[in-house]
């Protein structure tokens, strides 16, 4: 009966589970650039995208389907800053068109609970998109300057703390 709902939502969980990988990688790079406020974004991300992942899963057990553990795409390797956030903002844009489409198909066929589900996540998915595009504009503007204080938070961070040490 929920055939339907269980196929899309394992494609939503294929989506979300390429979106952690390709965000933790992200996060693994500009951590090591020592840009601090663009690494926990990308880990924050990967995180919520985790919490996308296990509302899915929850909800495609209880359809009672077998939950797909594939991500549908690999991990670009990507070291730019500025590619970065447009790879990401493409994969969000992308998330939020896929998962229009996916609530009006459950809509279709009578699945309301995972309509709602795609349209919350949808929200989500937006505030996400929200986050790279503020951060793209910042870079865009201020070009290697935005990145040089990414990396100047990093070193008042580290230097604060050892100078409280000495205190």
């Amino acid at each position: 009966m929920h055939e339907k709902s269980i196929d899309l939502l394992n494609q939503a969980m294929a989506d979300e589970l390429a979106a952690i990988h390709q965000y933790m990688y992200f996060h693994f790079h500009c951590d090591d650039q020592g840009y601090d406020p663009l690494a926990n974004l990308f880990r924050q991300t990967a995180i919520q995208e985790m919490q996308h992942a296990e509302r899915i899963a929850e909800r495609i057990l209880f359809l009672k389907g077998e939950v797909g553990m594939v991500p549908n795409a690999s991990v670009d390797n990507i070291h730019d800053i500025g590619k970065m956030l447009a790879k990401a903002k493409a994969l969000e844009e992308a998330t939020i068109k896929m998962y229009n489409g996916f609530a009006n198909q459950c809509s279709q066929h009578g699945d309301s609970v995972s309509k709602q589900l795609f349209e919350e996540l949808i929200v989500a998915e937006e505030g996400h998109f929200d986050n790279f595009e503020t951060q793209e504009e910042h870079l865009q503007k201020f070009g290697e300057q935005f990145l040089a204080l990414q990396s100047i938070e990093r070193s008042r961070q580290i230097s604060g703390g050892q100078g409280t040490q000495g205190a």
